[in-house]
């Protein structure tokens, strides 16, 4: 046996026929599937959004905070420090250090 709900305790077969029949009467049959197309949209909107609460509530119980998409957006983004300068191994002293990007001289003879 199907439980009934708790507010379509007493509606059966010819009930529910009824009751489409008079949506059919005021709404016409060229609306109908505009109705239906608006009302599979709403549930589908409203079965997203629900679990999109249910998925912040399970980050909230699971301790791992993360900011909201407006805080993320009103919060200012650090600024990235360039990467520090390239350093080369000390020379022994009175030799000079070549720099990497030079070419080599050519000698003029």
């Amino acid at each position: 046996m199907i439980p009934p709900l708790a507010f379509i305790e007493g509606i059966g077969g010819p009930e529910l026929m009824m009751i489409l029949f008079i949506i059919l009467l005021l709404f016409g049959a060229n609306r109908l599937p505009d109705l239906a197309r608006g009302l599979g949209r709403s549930v589908k909107e409203f079965r997203k959004a629900a679990g999109g609460v249910e998925a912040e509530i399970r980050h909230a119980m699971e301790g791992k905070p993360e900011p909201s998409e407006e805080a993320r957006r009103a919060s200012p983004q650090p600024e990235v420090a360039p990467p520090p300068a390239r350093t080369f191994p000390p020379y022994p002293p009175g030799r000079q250090r070549e720099a990497p990007d030079t070419p080599p001289e050519e000698s003029k003879s």
